[in-house]
């Protein structure tokens, strides 16, 4: 895996993906509310992880594409480390126990929040799947991925470096 270190502030980029677009999330526009449990009832609140880069992955099983990018994020989580990235897979309106089935298939060891009603989604924007918003450790979000991406590819290395604090 190849991770480029060190850019502050990134471009709009082009995604190996082809389906990815990734725009910059609008300035003025503060981080909806992120309040959910995850698969083992531990509550995951936005507020509660500044400090700390966070990416919300809204996904659902159903979704290919969904799939497909998940391993990516589990080996970017590992990357980075969870002191320094926080990586939430928000489960878009599937049953505990369908999220569950699918991390335990999968592997998956990244949080699963669940967003029983979509509301978590509605107020994110979210209208495509995967849609995954990259929010810097001073809690404001930064990017807006719409559609898979490669989450090991360069282009996600540099978006995620320029969610990190920059150290004194």
């Amino acid at each position: 895996m190849q991770f480029v270190a060190g850019c502050a502030f990134a471009q709009v980029l082009q995604a190996h993906a082809a389906d990815a677009e990734i725009t910059p999330w609008p300035q003025r526009l503060p981080a909806p509310a992120l309040d959910a449990d995850d698969l083992s009832g531990h509550r995951w609140q936005l507020d509660a992880l500044r400090g700390r880069a966070v990416v919300v992955n809204f996904w659902a099983s159903w979704c290919e594409p969904c799939r497909a990018e998940m391993p990516a994020l589990q080996q970017a989580a590992e990357f980075y480390g969870a002191e320094r990235l926080a990586v939430l897979a928000v489960n878009f309106k599937e049953s505990a126990a369908t999220a569950t089935r699918f991390a335990r298939q999968t592997g998956l060891a990244l949080p699963v929040l669940l967003d029983r009603e979509g509301e978590a989604a509605k107020r994110w924007g979210v209208r495509v799947f995967p849609t995954t918003v990259l929010v810097h450790a001073d809690g404001k979000p930064r990017w807006r991925v719409r559609g898979p991406l490669d989450w090991t590819s360069l282009e996600a290395g540099r978006l995620v470096e320029g969610l990190f604090l920059a150290r004194s």
